[in-house]
C-alpha cells in the first residue's frame, strides 16, 4: 500500500553518483563514515519526509510514495528527476578583478559567490575566470538506497516529529507541548531563546503543524523562564588529627607523702 500525499514517514537513504560512485549523502552515521562523507556537525538518523511535499528531490519523493514501511529499494534518478540537465547559459566568463582582494587566491574548483549566487570556478586564464552556476550535480544520474523505517500516525507523534524538524537536538526532543482540540501550545525553553533565526523557526513549526494536522487551527508559543534556586553553600568541616607523637604526655597523679 502506497502513502497518501502529506503522510509523514521516516526514511533512511544513501545517495551516490551513478557514473563515478561518488558518495553524496547518507542519513546513516556508520555508512557516512564508511564512505568518508561523515560530518561531525550534523546529526544522523532517519529523515522525516512529508510525502509529495517537496522535502526531498521530486524523483525520490515519487519513489518513497510507492513504498511501504520496512521496504528497502534501490532507485535510479535520471537528471530530469534529480538536479536537472546542465544549462550552458549558466556558465559565465568574468574578469578576475571582480573577485577583489581574493583574485590572486582564486583556483579552479573553488566555490565562489557572485551576485548572491554560488558557482564553481571551471577555468582561469588571460585575466578571466569561468564560473559555473549549475548545481554541482546537474546532468548526473543518482542512485539511492532508500528504506522507509516508520510512519507517524498520531497527532501527538506528528507534533513531536515536526518540532524536532525545526528545533534540532535536545531542545526539539524535550520541548513540552499541549494539544487542546484545535490549539497546540509549545513551551520554548531558555536554551532556545538565543537561537539564530528563532522567529523564522517558530513560523515554520507553526505552519508545519497546522498543515499536517488539519484539526489544529492555532499554534501558541510560550517563552518559559524558570527561577534558578541558589545553590546551598557546601558545609565546611574541619578535621583535626593529632598524631601520637604530638599528643601531650599523660598527667601524673601527685604521690601522697607518708
Amino acid at each position: 500500500m502506497s502513502f497518501d500525499k502529506g503522510a509523514l514517514v521516516y526514511v533512511n537513504y544513501t545517495a551516490k553518483v551513478k557514473d563515478t560512485g561518488e558518495a553524496i549523502e547518507s542519513t546513516v552515521e556508520d555508512e557516512a563514515k564508511k564512505l568518508s562523507i561523515y560530518d561531525s556537525d550534523r546529526s544522523y538518523g532517519p529523515r522525516l519526509v512529508a510525502v509529495g511535499e517537496g522535502w526531498v528531490l521530486k524523483g525520490l519523493d515519487d519513489e518513497i510514495s510507492k513504498l511501504t514501511v520496512g521496504e528497502r529499494k534501490t532507485v535510479e534518478l535520471a537528471p530530469e528527476r534529480a538536479w536537472g540537465d546542465r544549462d550552458p547559459t549558466l556558465l559565465r566568463m568574468m574578469p578576475i578583478r571582480k573577485f577583489g582582494e581574493k583574485a590572486d587566491e582564486l583556483r579552479v574548483g573553488d566555490a565562489v559567490e557572485v551576485d548572491n549566487r554560488v558557482g564553481i570556478v571551471r577555468f582561469i586564464g588571460s585575466g578571466r575566470a569561468q564560473v559555473d552556476f549549475n548545481h554541482r550535480l546537474a546532468g548526473k544520474t543518482l542512485v539511492y538506497e532508500v528504506e522507509v523505517v516508520g510512519k507517524v500516525d498520531s497527532d501527538e507523534d506528528k507534533i513531536r516529529a515536526l518540532i524536532k524538524r525545526r528545533f534540532p537536538g535536545e531542545v526539539g526532543e524535550k520541548m513540552p507541548f499541549r494539544k487542546d482540540t484545535a490549539e497546540v501550545t509549545l513551551d520554548i525553553p531558555e536554551a532556545a531563546f538565543l537561537a539564530e533565526g528563532l522567529q523564522v523557526i517558530k513560523r515554520g513549526a507553526a505552519a508545519d503543524i497546522v498543515t499536517f494536522i488539519p484539526t489544529v487551527t492555532k499554534v501558541t508559543f510560550r517563552e518559559v523562564y524558570e527561577r534558578k534556586e541558589p545553590k546551598a553553600p557546601k558545609a565546611e568541616t574541619e578535621e583535626k588529627t593529632v598524631e601520637a607523637a604530638e599528643a601531650p604526655p599523660p598527667t601524673e597523679e601527685p604521690v601522697a607523702e607518708t
